[in-house]
């Protein structure tokens, strides 16, 4: 049974009401009319077992009780059980009454090849007989022995990924760190395929079964002009316009910011209108909501900062909770995404959300000493 609906304006807005010290702090920012917590719960790591499950569910729970409705994984996530971990939990907690389905922006992403709750005794074999031998991709149609980019793949990798999280809609579906497509394909091709997922995914809104979608990159992003695998925001941009006009939902894009990794703001990485700037100056041009992944390099900012950039970022107890500070004030910077499988560490980290962030010139000082 999949929960129908999905995150609305008043759905969002009812639920950042139950948190009023959290909307005092500014934690719940404007995602093209959702209300989205500065802070969410991010799902990558850890073993697939069960023990894993079982801590992921009891931290989303809490997570979605503590002021944070953003929820992000990614069909390749723990062999497809972190996409099922936030199914259970909240599925549970609509059942239970504790939130509503129109109060929560889950975000998943396809492109990599997933395995089915275990790495497989024979990964080729798994692949061909789970995509090959019907007919879902092809043998040439795979990049780095990894990564599928076509329509046909992508709506497939988006309804299981509504199956493992109990939707009948996704609110952000991401394409996966598109730029490994360069590595084997020209920048021609690669557009070409591009826009052939663009044109399924609005498709897909078209059909309810996401809301917006977006593009969750490692490297494309921070990579220099020039770079094989550069990818320039307005150009992706520019091909949603041309596949589906002003009302395209190419809406959000996602990647790695942090205290160490802070090219979207300090690096003219990107273009708009002939004018080169970082990638944060480009949300309000384009439309666009940034979330950050790796907001505390997957915990290894959560300990000895640096002694001035720690009192520059003051009125917290841990350097975890620093680390976020940082990411989640940076100038232009929507959504701080950190991975949280410990209750512990869920209240440390939405602990930041009940403080304001710290003003965008102080972070802009900041990253000089980062």
């Amino acid at each position: 049974m999949r929960l129908a609906g999905r995150a609305t304006h008043d759905g969002t807005k009812r639920y950042a009401a139950r948190f009023p010290s959290l909307l005092r702090s500014g934690n719940y920012r404007d995602l093209h009319s959702l209300a989205a917590s500065s802070i969410g719960l991010g799902t990558y790591l850890g073993a697939e077992d069960s023990a894993t499950d079982s801590a992921y569910v009891e931290a989303i729970r809490l997570a979605l009780l503590s002021g944070c409705n953003v929820l992000d994984s990614a069909i390749n996530y723990r062999c497809q059980r972190s996409e099922r971990n936030i199914g259970t939990a909240l599925a549970g907690l609509v059942r239970d009454g504790r939130v509503a389905r129109d109060e929560i922006i889950v975000a998943t992403k396809g492109g990599f090849i997933p395995f089915e709750d275990a790495l497989p005794a024979d990964p080729d074999d798994y692949f061909r007989k789970t995509y090959i031998e019907t007919g879902i991709a092809s043998p040439e149609e795979i990049v780095a022995g990894c990564h599928v980019l076509t329509p046909r793949y992508i709506r497939d990798q988006l309804l299981r990924s509504l199956t493992n999280l109990g939707l009948g809609t996704v609110d952000i579906y991401y394409v996966h760190n598109p730029e490994i497509q360069l590595a084997e394909v020209s920048r021609e091709e690669f557009l070409r395929r591009m826009r052939a997922v663009f044109e399924c995914l609005e498709q897909e809104a078209s059909e309810g079964r996401i809301q917006y979608y977006g593009v969750a990159t490692w490297d494309g992003f921070r990579s220099p002009p020039g770079a094989a695998d550069h990818l320039e925001l307005e150009e992706l941009a520019e091909l949603a316009h041309a596949v589906a006009g002003d009302r395209h939902r190419l809406r959000v894009i996602q990647l790695p910011y942090n205290l160490a990794m802070t090219e979207a703001l300090t690096r003219p990485t990107q273009t708009h209108q002939g004018q080169a700037m970082p990638l944060l100056s480009l949300p309000g041009r384009l439309g666009t909501y940034v979330m950050s992944s790796a907001s505390i390099l997957q915990g290894r900012l959560a300990t000895d900062l640096p002694a001035e950039i720690a009192s520059g970022l003051g009125g917290l107890t841990t350097d975890a909770q620093r680390a976020l500070q940082f990411a989640r004030s940076s100038p232009g910077l929507g959504t701080a995404l950190v991975g949280m499988k410990d209750p512990r560490h869920v209240r440390e980290n939405l602990a930041v959300a009940a403080v304001h962030p710290v003003a965008g010139a102080k972070i802009r000082a900041l990253f000089r000493r980062a």
